[in-house]
């Protein structure tokens, strides 16, 4: 920290920083996480997951305290097993939005995220991870009262193309980001980030920027990266990421957030 303090919040992504490429968390971080526990330093999750792809995850990277999913859509009570908090996207954002984007970006598709799961157009292509049966149907028929995020997908372009389009056509209606090797744009409520969500959180335990060290690697961690008091990028994120953080870790894959905490707390790993 600034001023030569340990953190007392570590705030991590998870996929291409506390997991491994292959999504998994490894013995190494996973003790230290341990230890972090029995020092009483809350760990909190901040993730562009929803809260179906966490289930297997809860074991590994802690079964208890809070998580941030959907880019700080929700707030997740994992001991409980439940939504604490969500921002919602409303139903009149989410239908010009769509209006607007398709008229900037034709061929574009789109799918919702809500706080139980997720529905889509039928056009929208399915992740290999969603197993369960989906709801589909047109926009408007998909839209519920919880919408936490809404996604758009485009088979032809450039992700960071398709993002920019997508972002100038949409303006402050939305928040936009991204954090996928393909042209899919994440877009949660006006003002939410993963960053909104942990400064509530954070101030919840008495807690401020200064007192927190963040971990990221995608676009989608830079409001995070920016607003805690001490920020890292992975050796392997994104250019925007690593230009803005204030340290470089190593990669994911050498278990970089686990190599840094040990060192920031002096740790036994």
């Amino acid at each position: 920290m600034t001023d030569g303090r340990a953190p007392r919040l570590v705030a991590t992504d998870l996929d291409g920083t506390l997991l491994h490429s292959d999504g998994t968390v490894t013995a190494r971080t996973r003790a230290v996480l341990v230890e972090l526990d029995a020092l009483g330093v809350p760990v909190v999750f901040t993730t562009g997951r929803p809260v179906r792809w966490m289930e297997e995850l809860w074991a590994d990277v802690g079964g208890h305290g809070l998580a941030i999913c959907s880019n700080g859509g929700i707030v997740y009570d994992v001991a409980e097993r439940r939504v604490r908090d969500f921002s919602a996207v409303p139903r009149e954002v989410g239908m010009e939005l769509a209006e607007m984007v398709r008229a900037a970006v034709p061929g574009t598709t789109f799918a919702v995220e809500h706080t139980s799961g997720w529905a889509s157009e039928h056009a929208f292509p399915r992740h290999p991870d969603d197993v369960d049966t989906l709801r589909q149907g047109t926009w408007e028929s998909i839209w519920t009262d919880d919408v936490v995020k809404v996604l758009a997908v485009h088979r032809d372009l450039d992700p960071e193309d398709f993002w920019r389009q997508v972002e100038a056509a949409v303006g402050t209606l939305v928040t936009t980001t991204w954090s996928s090797a393909f042209a899919l744009v994440e877009m949660s409520a006006a003002g939410v980030t993963k960053a909104t969500t942990l400064a509530t959180v954070a101030a919840e335990m008495g807690l401020g920027p200064l007192d927190v060290v963040a971990f990221g690697d995608m676009p989608n961690d830079l409001p995070m990266l920016a607003w805690a008091g001490t920020s890292y990028a992975m050796a392997n994120a994104h250019a925007s990421v690593r230009d803005l953080a204030d340290h470089l870790a190593p990669a994911n894959d050498d278990d970089g957030v686990a190599v840094v905490l040990a060192d920031l707390f002096s740790l036994s790993r």
